[in-house]
């Protein structure tokens, strides 16, 4: 498997757990179906930009700070765009980035 498709399936997994994170707030109740495919999508996209990145640069503190830096931005969008919540989005959105980052430098590994 390489790089970007690593990025896009763990992109969108951990954007599933991340929307899920949104249960622990009482006011979104009625959001949530629109909250989780929203944070999936998020992650998909960075996942696949990560993964992108992660084939051309093979350093893992640049595709680490990379994949934080981009779900972190991703997520401050959404948060501009919801009006309140910011750390309770950008927060678990840069973890996922972070995660991503790492695991997409990380593998898979060159073969011989």
């Amino acid at each position: 498997m390489n790089k970007p498709t690593i990025g896009l399936l763990l992109g969108a997994g951990l954007g599933v757990l991340d929307g899920c994170t949104a249960f622990f707030y009482p006011d979104t109740k009625g959001m949530m179906t629109g909250i989780i495919i929203g944070s999936t999508f998020k992650g998909l996209v960075a996942g696949l930009l990560i993964g992108f990145f992660a084939r051309k640069v093979h350093n893992m503190a640049a595709g680490i700070a990379f994949g934080v830096l981009l779900s972190g931005l991703f997520a401050l969008g959404v948060a501009m765009m919801q009006g309140n919540h910011y750390a309770a989005i950008i927060v678990p959105g840069s973890v996922v980035g972070l995660i991503v980052g790492f695991a997409t430098q990380k593998y898979p590994h060159a073969t011989a």
